[in-house]
């Protein structure tokens, strides 16, 4: 089973090493790696020119933003299934492929998904938060409830037959494809109870400032898709948030 993983960046020579490394040292061996640069000028460019071909495919122009460049790296996936693991993160160990493929096989579903720790940028081994997936089932989706999306790995004909993301959104197309698959069109699904990925604190959706538009665009994909609830129930996440604070 072929596996495509998406990596888009702009401007992040910081810490995109430990992206690719994480998935580079991956000991499942049918990985297609896949790179979207938006044009950066960091010196991005050139660590991504430095693995040669240890990176499968490669494009590096402008973008109309962060969902336009991820529905291009899907467009040029041609694994079974498809992920995508954005440049701030890392996997957590190198066996994180071979444990999803397993689960695909074992349990013979659409898509898995699985839990995931927010760390400190300057101490990758300090967990600020964590993110239990299990409490986002698709039920939970009118409180915008979902699985860590970092951690969402969906089979490529799947995209093909519900869409891509939509680019019309700032921050919530994350939301909004997992409402179309998993609630929607109800695709199979199965859960890993562990953590698969490292995420950097911080980030477009995580920042004070984006909370309400964030809030609303995810109101908007409930309505788009039926799904019955309020702006009151979408902020009652935030307590669960806080909840994973605890939890680390």
């Amino acid at each position: 089973m072929k596996i495509s993983i998406i990596t888009v960046v702009w401007n992040n020579a910081k810490t995109i090493k430990n992206a690719i490394d994480s998935v580079l040292s991956q000991t499942y061996d049918n990985i297609e790696y896949i790179i979207i640069d938006g044009a950066s000028t960091d010196g991005t460019v050139e660590i991504l020119q430095s693995y040669g071909n240890k990176i499968t495919k490669f494009i590096s122009e402008k973008d109309k933003g962060l969902y336009d460049a991820m529905n291009k790296g899907i467009r040029l996936a041609t694994g079974d299934i498809v992920g995508i693991l954005n440049s701030d993160d890392f996997y957590i160990d190198e066996f994180v492929i071979e444990k999803v493929v397993k689960e695909f096989e074992e349990k013979q579903v659409d898509s898995v998904y699985a839990d995931l720790v927010f760390v400190k940028p300057e101490n990758l081994n300090k967990t600020v938060r964590y993110y239990d997936s299990s409490r986002c089932m698709p039920d939970k989706f009118k409180y915008a409830l979902y699985p860590a999306h970092p951690t969402f790995f969906v089979k490529n004909k799947i995209y093909k037959k519900y869409g891509l993301f939509k680019t019309n959104y700032k921050i919530g197309a994350d939301f909004d494809i997992m409402a179309r698959f998993l609630y929607t069109n109800k695709i199979s699904y199965s859960y890993i109870k562990e953590p698969l990925i490292k995420m950097r604190i911080g980030g477009v959706s995580t920042s004070f400032s984006s909370v309400w538009i964030n809030s609303l665009e995810q109101l908007r994909v409930c309505r788009e898709n039926d799904i019955k609830t309020n702006i009151f129930k979408i902020f009652m996440k935030y307590p669960i948030k806080l909840l994973g604070m605890i939890k680390k």
